[in-house]
C-alpha cells in the first residue's frame, strides 16, 4: 500500500501498529468498543491517517486521541474495557501491547491484493475482537499464530 500523500512511499508495517495502537486508546478514553472508533471513519480518512502514520507518532498521543474525537465526531459510550474481574486477573494490558496484537492479527491474515485498511476494517468487525478484548481471558497474550488461527477457524 502506498502513501497518500507521497505515492513513492510504502506504509511500513510500524504506521499500521501506530493506527491501531490509537484506536485501542481512543476506544478506551471513550469507553467504546474497538469497532466503534474503526466504523466512525471512513476509508479514506484511514488512508490519510495511516499515510500520516509516521509523522503523527511523533505527537503527543493525548492530543491525538482528542483531535480523532473531535475531527470525527466520536462520542462516549458505556462500555469500559479495563472493568474487570480481579478475581480472574488483575492484569490490564497497555493500548501499546493491544495495538500490537491487532497489527500481528491483520499481518496473519492478509489477503492476497488486500490493503491494511481493508485488513483494519475486517479483523476489527470480526467477532473474535469481543474474546480479545476480554482481559478475564487469555486470548490477548495467545502467541499471534494461535489468534490467527482461532480468527481463521473462526474462535478459540
Amino acid at each position: 500500500m502506498n502513501n497518500k500523500y507521497f505515492p513513492d512511499e510504502i506504509i511500513t508495517d510500524n504506521d499500521l501498529y501506530f493506527i491501531c495502537y490509537m484506536i485501542e486508546r481512543v476506544a478506551r478514553k471513550l469507553h467504546r468498543h474497538n469497532n466503534y472508533v474503526v466504523n466512525s471513519i471512513d476509508y479514506d480518512e484511514w488512508h490519510h491517517l495511516i499515510s500520516c502514520a509516521p509523522v503523527l507518532h511523533c505527537e503527543n498521543p493525548l492530543k491525538i486521541e482528542d483531535e480523532w474525537i473531535e475531527n470525527y465526531n466520536l462520542e462516549s459510550g458505556d462500555f469500559d474495557i479495563t472493568d474487570i474481574d480481579t478475581e480472574f486477573t488483575d492484569n490490564i494490558p497497555m493500548p501499546t501491547q493491544i495495538g500490537k496484537v491487532y497489527t500481528r492479527l491483520i499481518l496473519n491474515t492478509l489477503k492476497p491484493n488486500e490493503n491494511y485498511i481493508n485488513g483494519l476494517i475486517r479483523v476489527y468487525n470480526d467477532p473474535i475482537c469481543d474474546v480479545i478484548d476480554n482481559y478475564n481471558s487469555s486470548a490477548y497474550y495467545e502467541p499471534s499464530y494461535v489468534i490467527a488461527r482461532a480468527y481463521n477457524d473462526g474462535g478459540f
